[in-house]
C-alpha cells in the first residue's frame, strides 16, 4: 500500500512540475531612477540652473554631462537583468533638466538598441527639474498623457529649518498667494503588448525645511495621486495603475500610507486598493538613499490591486527589487556605501538606488 501510494503522489508531482514546465510567460521590467542633476551645460534664464554650467559651482563641463549620460545609460541597460535580459519596457525619471538631455540620453549606444520614446513635460519647479516615461515603442503604445499640477500653499512663506535634514532640491513658495512650486504628476495611459495600462510618475515635494514642517506637502501629493486612480478606476474597475517615484517619503510615511492607502501585505489589499511592495524591504533595513548612516526607500513603485490577481492570463505583478549593483556604491571615503552620485572629482551615478518591478503574462 504505502508503494502505491508513493507512486501516485510521485506521479502527481511530476505532472505537476510538467505542467509548470510547460508555461511560458512574456515579462517585463517597469522601473524607477532619480537620475540626480540631469543637467545640459547651457545657461536656462528662466531656471536656477546656474551651479550646472562649466563656470558655475559644479565646474559642469561637456566632458562631465557626456559621462553623466554614459553612466546613466549603463544602469538603465541593466535594471532587472538577469531575471529578463531586456532593458526595461517602461522606466520613470526624475530630476531631469529638459526634454533635450533625454534625447541626448537616448542616443547612448547602450540605448539605442531598445527604441526608446519620451514622454515628458515642463514643470514649474524652480530649477527647472522634470519626472518623464521612456518606453520601448515595440511594447508600449500611448494612449493618452498629461501632467497634472500640485496645488499646494503654505501660509508663512518662510519654513524653520531642521538642521537633521540634508537637501538640494529646495520648494519655492510665491509670495503673493504662497502658492508652493514643485514638480506636475505625470499620467501615462497606453497599451503595453495590447493591454492597457497607466503610470503615474512623482517627483513629490521635498523636506526642505525639515520633513515635519513640509509633510503636509507630501501628504497633498499622496492625495492628488489617490484622486488620479480613483478617476481612472471609476471609468474602469479593473483600471492597471502603476504609480512611482521618488516620493520623498518612504514606505511607513503617512503619505504613502493613509494618502494613498498602500499596504505591505497582498492579503491586507481591499478591491480598488493599492499594494506597496517596498515596504517589506524597508523592514528588512534596505534602502534606496542613505542620510548619516540611515537608509530609507524614498523611490517606489505602488501598484492596484487589480495587478495582485493570481490568474497570469493577463499581465500581474510578479516581484520588486532595488538595483544596487556593486559599481553603484562608494567604496571609500566619508560615504562608503552609500549610492556613488555626483562630486566635483567624480561624475558618479546618482544618489539614489533604481528600483523596479516585473509584470508577467502566461501565454500559451
Amino acid at each position: 500500500m504505502r508503494t502505491v501510494l508513493f507512486k501516485i503522489c510521485f506521479l502527481f508531482l511530476f505532472v505537476q512540475v510538467s505542467n509548470s514546465q510547460s508555461k511560458k510567460y512574456i515579462i517585463h521590467t517597469v522601473a524607477f531612477y532619480n537620475f540626480e542633476n540631469l543637467f545640459d551645460t547651457n545657461d536656462d534664464i528662466f531656471t536656477n540652473d546656474d551651479e550646472w554650467t562649466p563656470n558655475g559651482a559644479q565646474h559642469w563641463t561637456t566632458e562631465k554631462y557626456k559621462q553623466k549620460l554614459q553612466n546613466l545609460a549603463r544602469v538603465i541597460s541593466e535594471i532587472g537583468t538577469p531575471e529578463n535580459s531586456n532593458a526595461p519596457t517602461l522606466i520613470g525619471g526624475s530630476e531631469i533638466e529638459n526634454r533635450g538631455v533625454l534625447e541626448d540620453l537616448l542616443k547612448e549606444p547602450k540605448l539605442l538598441p531598445y527604441d526608446y520614446g519620451i514622454i515628458h513635460f515642463d514643470s514649474p519647479d524652480k530649477r527647472g527639474i522634470d519626472v518623464a516615461l521612456l518606453y520601448q515603442k515595440k511594447y508600449f503604445k500611448p494612449t493618452s498623457f498629461s501632467n497634472i499640477p500640485l496645488y499646494i500653499y503654505k501660509n508663512k512663506p518662510v519654513i524653520k529649518e531642521e538642521k537633521n535634514v540634508e537637501t538640494d532640491d529646495e520648494v519655492e513658495i510665491l509670495p503673493d498667494n504662497n502658492r508652493v512650486f514643485t514638480r506636475d504628476q505625470l499620467l501615462v495611459t497606453g497599451f503595453l503588448d495590447g493591454e492597457e495600462i497607466s503610470i503615474i510618475v512623482n517627483h513629490w515635494p521635498s523636506r526642505s525645511g525639515g520633513e515635519k514642517a513640509s509633510s503636509t506637502f507630501r501628504e497633498a501629493a499622496g492625495l492628488l495621486n489617490r484622486k488620479i486612480i480613483d478617476s481612472l478606476q471609476q471609468i474602469n474597475p479593473n483600471a492597471k495603475v502603476l504609480t512611482m517615484g521618488d516620493l520623498n517619503d518612504g514606505p511607513f510615511n503617512k503619505s504613502v500610507k493613509i494618502a494613498l492607502g498602500a499596504k505591505a501585505k497582498k492579503a491586507e489589499v481591499p478591491e480598488f486598493g493599492m499594494y506597496n511592495p517596498f515596504e517589506e524591504m524597508a523592514n528588512k533595513g534596505m534602502g534606496t538613499i542613505a542620510f548619516r548612516d540611515s537608509w530609507d526607500i524614498f523611490d517606489q513603485i505602488i501598484i492596484t490591486e487589480s495587478l495582485l490577481k493570481p490568474d497570469f492570463s493577463s499581465f500581474k505583478f510578479w516581484k520588486a527589487g532595488i538595483f544596487n549593483r556593486p559599481y553603484l556604491i562608494q567604496t571609500s571615503g566619508q560615504y562608503k556605501g552609500y549610492p556613488l552620485r555626483h562630486s566635483l572629482t567624480e561624475v558618479g551615478f546618482s544618489d539614489h538606488f533604481p528600483v523596479y518591478l516585473y509584470l508577467l503574462k502566461e501565454y500559451l
